[in-house]
């Protein structure tokens, strides 16, 4: 079995986000790998557990990327390929052709597919659009929001979570699914396998960037609110006064 694992370099999400008048300032936050792809990246090295095969993760992003396809091939994933940008950022349009033009690439230089894992959603952005626009180039069938995947007889068994029922989709090989958090737990890397990352070459590409749509020009700082503080007295004294602005604000009854 053949698996690609597409995951996307974001912020940590208990770290502090600094807006100025034309970006957003990173240089105090530490990044990740969104919790949905952390699945993601787990079923796959599963698969291939389960079936024999390889498994390669997949980014696009600047090259401090790197360190999260690190991260994947620590868990044990087998091959990473950093489609390297200069930082800006891609909309859902131009990231889904960049992915869906490399794999394509693969595929023509022989190298089998069979799955095509995506998160369900980047924890930044939340596009929700990737996965799906990825199969519609490249002409797969897609399942969205996958909690729980069986492989068998070149079919995917994939099932998604609907109130308190299950969907089940089954679809032919080669797919591209989006898997959702819960569907595992992902595995913690261990030493060993973060020494044995760090000596693994990581292929990259730089992706021609096509974008469509509207595009974001620079960010727009809202004005300032301006606060005061009025100090109303101290003691019982006080308590005429609070009882006065209490019932100019429609608190108290004239």
């Amino acid at each position: 079995m053949e698996v690609v694992v597409c995951v996307k370099r974001v912020p940590a999400t208990a770290g502090k986000i600094t807006l100025t008048e034309d970006e957003v300032d990173t240089k105090f936050l530490s990044f990740a790998v969104s919790p949905h792809e952390e699945c993601a990246v787990e079923e796959a090295v599963r698969l291939v557990e389960a079936h024999g095969g390889s498994s390669t993760v997949l980014t696009l992003g600047p090259a401090e990327a790197a360190d999260q396809l690190r991260d994947a091939l620590a868990m044990g994933i087998g091959e990473a390929v950093l489609l390297e940008t200069d930082g800006t950022e891609w909309d859902a349009v131009a990231t889904a052709r960049a992915i869906s033009d490399a794999v394509s690439a693969r595929r023509e230089q022989g190298r089998g597919l069979d799955l095509l894992l995506f998160g369900n959603e980047s924890a930044d952005t939340g596009d929700f659009q990737v996965g799906v626009r990825v199969a519609h180039a490249l002409d797969l069938p897609c399942v969205t929001g996958v909690k729980a995947l069986q492989i068998a007889d070149g079919r995917a068994v994939a099932k998604r979570q609907v109130g308190s029922g299950w969907e089940v989709f089954e679809v032919d090989l080669p797919a591209v699914l989006t898997i959702k958090e819960g569907i595992n737990l992902p595995r913690y890397p261990s030493v060993p396998g973060r020494l044995r990352a760090k000596k693994k070459e990581i292929e990259r590409i730089v992706p021609e960037r096509r974008p469509a749509g509207p595009e974001r020009l620079r960010l727009h700082l809202p004005p300032e609110q301006e606060r005061g503080v009025q100090i109303l007295g101290t003691g019982p004294e006080a308590a005429p006064k609070v009882v006065e602005i209490l019932r100019e604000i429609g608190v108290m009854a004239q």
